[in-house]
């Protein structure tokens, strides 16, 4: 836990005082739910996104915190929420109750229920885990790769290293 909000210190630190703006995106931004929001979701952010409740935008690098996240394009960095949905590539870890994405993901996903509509490169663990293809392993009560893999449905793990 002390190493987590270390991480958590260190990014949000990184993030808002590296610049007031870039052209990735906006260094900050706070949702009550879309669209009250300060950045628009069609812009992107590049630093720290806090949604209250709901937030969305494009692209989103860096510290992502809140009840639901969306991310409409890529995502990099550490999600942390409830629902974490991610239209698009996703680079770094995800954490929640419920973890969504549809493009290539490599990283780390932990969540009561892991969906990933793509290719998987990484660790998932959850009750329910599925990756259409998978390059790593999987941790749960229910894991399932939807082409290749040890088995297509396991318990406990299923890993897939070709």
């Amino acid at each position: 836990m002390k190493t987590l909000s270390t991480i958590f210190y260190v990014t949000l630190l990184f993030f808002c005082f590296s610049s007031t703006s870039s052209p990735q995106g906006e260094p900050i931004q706070l949702a009550l739910f879309n669209p009250i929001q300060i950045v628009p979701e069609y812009q992107s952010v590049s630093g720290f996104r806090f949604n209250l409740i709901y937030g969305k935008n494009v692209n989103v690098t860096g510290l992502d915190l809140g009840l639901a996240n969306y991310t409409s394009g890529y995502q990099s960095g550490l999600q942390l929420g409830v629902v974490n949905l991610v239209d698009k590539g996703f680079l770094g870890a995800q954490l929640g109750m419920v973890g969504i994405t549809k493009g290539n993901f490599q990283g780390f996903q932990w969540s009561a229920v892991n969906v990933h509509q793509a290719h998987f490169n990484g660790l998932q663990i959850a009750i329910v885990n599925y990756a259409a293809t998978l390059k790593g392993l999987q941790v749960g009560l229910i894991n399932i790769i939807g082409e290749g893999g040890f088995l297509p449905v396991f318990p406990i793990f299923n890993f897939d290293f070709d």
